[in-house]
């Protein structure tokens, strides 16, 4: 096998178990908790801005060359993608958050909560245990499934470019997916806990699977990768921003500045 394939596979079975174990993030503390939350959101960010974005300018002049004349006028303009990416999210969060002060009203439902003397998480008997609709859910796993999938096709292009590149995207995601991974939970319960993880978990293996075997032309990649940068950014920033009290401005600038100085010097 290819050391290529191996080492994307590895790095995308890794990604995919961050999302199966990451439940286990709720039974510590609430501030050691933020502070990682907050040092992935850093990585992330830093990632965006000084990989990601400038990628951009090598896929706007894929478009450009491109001869599909369906794309018209968006081939000069890979940046609406980003922009829509970021209002994609934005508008799923908002439907998330809507729901769920509507049924502040309501009996309490099953959460995540840590139970005294257990060692892990677990699901507290409080009534239907959900925050959101199931149309709301599926609308926005459907939204993260696509996210996912990028990301596992990105981890085939880092991983031919060497193991430097694929392990520093590697060490953002996983970091980026706690914070993802965190914010499904509040939203979501027990349809994340028991199905929507899974989901996303197979969304990584199979977006890595079709980068392996060239299932998505490069056009397609270009346009995507557009549209996950500003995804990427809303995903960091609706955590950040909003709950600034609750987040670590020390852990946020840890993460950006350590992953910022590690893609400068490589």
């Amino acid at each position: 096998m290819p050391a290529d394939i191996f080492t994307s596979l590895a790095a995308s079975a890794l990604l995919a178990l961050v999302h199966l174990g990451v439940s286990g993030l709720h039974h510590l503390r609430k501030r050691p908790r933020r502070f990682w939350l907050s040092m992935g959101s850093g990585t992330a960010v830093a990632y965006v801005f000084l990989h990601l974005l400038p990628e951009l300018q090598q896929h706007q002049g894929e478009l450009e060359q491109a001869s599909e004349a369906v794309l018209g006028w968006l081939e000069r303009h890979v940046y609406l993608l980003a922009l829509l990416g970021l209002a994609v999210f934005y508008g799923l969060e908002r439907l998330s958050l809507r729901e769920r002060r509507a049924l502040v009203r309501e009996p309490p439902g099953r959460t995540l909560e840590t139970v005294p003397g257990k060692s892990r998480s677990t699901w507290a008997d409080k009534g239907s245990g959900e925050r959101t609709s199931g149309t709301t859910f599926w609308l926005s796993m459907t939204g993260f499934t696509v996210y996912n999938a990028l990301i596992g096709h990105l981890l085939v292009e880092q991983a031919r470019r060497g193991m430097g590149p694929l392990i520093l995207l590697t060490a953002a995601m996983a970091l980026h997916f706690l914070v993802n991974d965190h914010a499904l939970r509040e939203h979501h319960q027990l349809r994340y806990h028991h199905t929507g993880r899974w989901v996303l978990s197979a969304a990584v293996l199979l977006g890595t699977g079709a980068g392996l075997v060239g299932a998505v032309p490069s056009l397609a990649v270009s346009l995507l990768v557009a549209f996950l940068a500003g995804g990427v950014v809303l995903n960091v920033l609706k955590e950040e921003l909003p709950a600034a009290n609750e987040s670590s401005f020390g852990a946020f600038l840890l993460g950006m500045v350590a992953y910022a100085t590690l893609l400068l010097l490589i």
